[in-house]
């Protein structure tokens, strides 16, 4: 009977206790999620204003300003952008092969230099990591750069000039390095090892599994670099071809900005009165952002389970 009286007061005690908890947390969560609904709200905002102004009458624009909800609807600056589809349609299929397969053959090379400068084991891994380290604090400049892309490595105006240069980033080589560091036990490795396995079999049985949290976040960031890069076939890519969709939408306001802007060009000044000036740059935006924020959802489980699965425990 003792022993019982004892436990119901222990229990007693310990739903107390759940309860004040709960009552001391409950308004700090209220808080956190109000904050959290602001800041979603001002993420949000922003993209449905441009996706509003986009379906809107560019003249209307100029009358009443920029409204989420169109004040008077129109279609004419998706017309104008898409005059000729099969420009678009070449640009996107150039900016999805670009982005999936950079990002893989990035991802593989950033993995496989980070896994290497992080074994205690590797003779020259301090020379290794200096290299990577030194290229985020100097570089050749502008010039040296176009050069040895242009003329040393000879891919100017080819498919590759918008891959190679975002091909390596020092900064995710070491973010990967660190993870390596900080969370693969050495204990694990050398387990590997006594069971036979050699390192390119630990390296992609062993290691890699347990590194989907770094791997997808590494990944998501190449991704949106590849997605959104402009300013290599800026430098590199005379051939149309070859645009991707970001630089033809650059190219897009930049033409419609000097039609509108150009007074001196006769020939143009009916054309740029009956431009969609306003509503043209919107509609570019959401042309270029639409797929990547249709396919993150996609992403994101991937994402998200990368993050919960290769814990260590033990």
């Amino acid at each position: 009977m003792l022993n019982s009286n004892v436990l119901s007061n222990k229990k007693v005690k310990n739903i107390k206790i759940k309860n004040t908890n709960m009552t001391i947390t409950r308004p700090a969560n209220i808080v956190l999620n109000i904050i959290m609904i602001l800041v979603c709200i001002a993420c949000v905002y922003p993209f449905l204003l441009v996706l509003g102004v986009s379906f809107t009458d560019n003249h209307a624009v100029e009358l009443h300003g920029f409204h989420m909800i169109p004040q008077k609807f129109s279609l004419g600056a998706y017309a104008f952008a898409f005059k000729e589809p099969e420009v678009i349609l070449r640009a996107y299929g150039v900016t999805i092969f670009v982005t999936i397969f950079g990002s893989l053959l990035s991802l593989i090379i950033i993995t496989l230099y980070a896994y290497v400068i992080s074994r205690k084991d590797f003779k020259y891994r301090n020379i290794f990591s200096f290299l990577v380290f030194f290229t985020m604090l100097f570089n050749g400049g502008l010039v040296p750069w176009y050069m040895v892309y242009s003329k040393v490595l000879g891919i100017k105006d080819t498919i590759f000039a918008l891959i190679l240069p975002y091909l390596v980033t020092p900064l995710y080589v070491l973010i990967m390095r660190t993870f390596f560091v900080t969370t693969i036990p050495e204990e694990i490795i050398e387990s590997a090892k006594i069971d036979g396995a050699g390192q390119f079999r630990t390296f992609y049985q062993i290691v890699l599994p347990l590194a989907k949290p770094s791997l997808a976040t590494i990944g998501l960031f190449d991704v949106l670099q590849y997605w959104n890069d402009w300013y290599s076939p800026l430098l590199f890519i005379e051939n149309t071809k070859l645009f991707n969709l970001q630089y033809l939408m650059y190219k897009l306001n930049q033409n419609i900005l000097f039609l509108a802007t150009n007074q001196n060009a006769t020939n143009y000044v009916t054309q740029s009165q009956q431009l969609p000036t306003q509503t043209a740059t919107m509609a570019t935006a959401i042309i270029v952002i639409g797929p990547i924020i249709l396919a993150y959802p996609f992403f994101q489980q991937y994402f998200v389970e990368g993050l919960t699965v290769g814990a260590v425990k033990g």
